[in-house]
């Protein structure tokens, strides 16, 4: 019996500072994109599922540290979790800490039908600067794309443009990498110089806009697959248009 995969989701956010209401916008926000989805279970010390009924007002207090502490549905036969932790300065553009927020739900018809809009809630909510979706195992792709030396080489294995760290990159606006279905927040939509008509027309046609003026681009049809050399293709042809993904364009 094959394993059933999980898409993956992430955001690239500010610090959250104490008491931040975005922590709460983002779980209730994840609950109105997926149809029944109710986050009020939490994980103990001992690795139990402990159920809370008063949610909202745990999860206040529990943001004070800056993190957002894991949520999941409580639901074993179908997994949805979220959880945010703080990327400290040094390893953030520009010296500023970020808030990366991560989210996982069953990769099937259900969880395909609702990715973009709990890509969007998520993003919005934590009032992101850039994120995507995409398949599980795509981390190991990205790490193959990822500069650690100025002598590397300078494509992946699969082909791929490498990309720097996000702490080498100049603005916390500018994704450092592609994924399956990419938000882009009106300011890393100007800072990758995206829509440009006459240049994204296909990009466009599996594109929309966001109530805050951000943008949700889909690359392929199907779920990115690595393996699959139309989906390839459509990666290779994605990083071409848009050099300062993963900072390689100079600012």
């Amino acid at each position: 019996m094959t394993a059933r995969k999980n898409l993956v989701l992430i955001a690239h956010a500010p610090a959250l500072a104490d008491n931040d209401s975005r922590a709460l916008a983002i779980v209730r926000g994840m609950e109105r994109a997926l149809v029944g989805l109710r986050l009020e279970w939490r994980v103990t010390e001992a690795r139990q599922l402990a159920a809370l009924p008063q949610r909202d007002e745990w999860l206040t207090e529990a943001t004070k540290d800056g993190e957002l502490p894991f949520l999941c549905n409580g639901d074993e036969s179908y997994p949805v979790m979220i959880s945010g932790l703080q990327e400290p300065a040094s390893l953030s553009p520009g010296g500023q800490p970020l808030f990366e927020v991560h989210a996982e739900l069953p990769l099937d018809a259900t969880g395909l039908a609702a990715a973009a809009d709990v890509l969007v809630a998520v993003a919005e909510g934590a009032r992101a600067y850039w994120g995507h979706a995409s398949p599980e195992g795509y981390g190991s792709e990205v790490s193959e794309q990822i500069r650690r030396s100025d002598h590397g080489p300078e494509r992946s294995p699969r082909g791929l443009p490498m990309l720097n760290l996000l702490q080498r990159t100049h603005s916390p606006a500018i994704p450092q990498y592609l994924g399956w279905l990419n938000y882009w927040s009106s300011a890393a939509a100007q800072a990758i110089g995206f829509p440009n008509p006459a240049r994204d027309a296909e990009l466009l046609s599996r594109a929309r806009r966001t109530a805050t003026g951000g943008w949700v681009v889909q690359l392929t049809d199907a779920p990115l697959d690595y393996d699959n050399p139309a989906h390839l293709d459509a990666l290779k042809r994605a990083y071409g248009r848009f050099p300062e993904i993963g900072g390689r364009a100079t600012p």
